[in-house]
């Protein structure tokens, strides 16, 4: 048996990190605009279909090709930016006009970002499920009776390098400064010259970027995507973030892994039909036991 729970451990730190890079999103945004970005998770799902969109372009440019790491590349390359901006479009024309109206309006705004979005992309493609192209050929690496695969272990290391990149960037820039300024006080941040419209702006670009290499990747490895998955992997996103400490970026990090770890162990060990509500037991008993998540909000509650 203890091989079955290695591999259940590998597979849960698999979806872990996608589920993580998602998070990222949330908390990055919630900690500078104070605002649950329900949407995010829909930009997540367009990103996969960037994907297929994206790997479409390079087999009309280069029709010999189709696989290997420069196809992957290409692919990454199209698709951020294009996440990215779109992030930003959303921020400017949804979110920016109601930055001081009551919560509830950005909120349901950002429900109805949502739904829009879904229905975008069901229009264009189409409601039944879409193969993603193998674009990495796998291959297996036994450990004991336990496997591991190229396509995991890319996945990990995508996605610790954009995490590392993001920490970087959040501790060392001007503009990584910015965000942490105004996450502690946006009037004082204001107050001393912070383009908060710029920043926030940042906010939106980078956890968008994030999330499209999120759905690109999650694409890549169940070979399968539909208009729908957005909502799924975005709850269990947002429950990671809780998890963590919303606001808190190592948290959403951390959050990620755990949920992924859990899903996978509950999916080995009790059954696979029943893997999406592990993530949500764990939401109800961190909202009960912990509102402010195992590593604690950072956001600065304002009077």
């Amino acid at each position: 048996m203890s091989f079955i729970f290695l591999q259940q451990i590998i597979n849960g730190l698999t979806i872990g990190m996608i589920y993580a890079l998602i998070a990222l999103g949330y908390t990055m945004v919630y900690g500078i605009a104070q605002l649950i970005n329900f949407a995010h998770g829909e930009i997540f799902m367009v990103g996969a279909y960037l994907g297929l969109v994206g790997y479409s372009l390079l087999k009309l440019l280069f029709p010999a090709g189709g696989h290997g790491p420069l196809w992957v590349a290409g692919v990454f390359i199209f698709v951020m930016p294009c996440t990215a901006f779109l992030g930003v479009l959303i921020e400017r024309f949804a979110y920016r006009p109601l930055r001081n109206a009551p919560r509830l309006a950005p909120l349901i705004t950002a429900i109805g970002i949502s739904f829009l979005l879904q229905n975008v992309v069901m229009l264009i493609f189409g409601p039944s499920d879409k193969s993603f192209p193998a674009i990495l050929t796998v291959k297996n690496y036994p450990l004991g009776r336990a496997a591991v695969t190229n396509l995991q272990l890319f996945i990990a290391c995508v996605s610790i390098a954009l995490m590392f990149g993001l920490h970087f960037f959040v501790k060392k820039t001007r503009t990584g400064k910015a965000m942490r300024a105004l996450a502690d006080d946006r009037e004082a941040a204001s107050l001393v010259g912070i383009n908060t419209d710029r920043v926030m702006s940042w906010a939106f670009l980078i956890g968008s970027a994030l999330a499209g290499a999120g759905g690109v990747m999650f694409g890549m490895y169940y070979n399968t995507i539909n208009f729908h998955d957005g909502y799924l992997a975005g709850l269990k996103a947002f429950t990671a973030a809780v998890l963590g400490g919303i606001g808190n970026i190592p948290g959403a990090m951390f959050g990620g892994l755990l949920i992924g770890i859990l899903e996978g162990l509950g999916a080995g060990y009790i059954s696979s039909s029943w893997k999406n509500v592990f993530a949500f037991h764990v939401l109800i008993l961190i909202l009960l036991l912990r509102p402010s998540g195992l590593l604690g909000a950072r956001v600065v509650k304002k009077a």
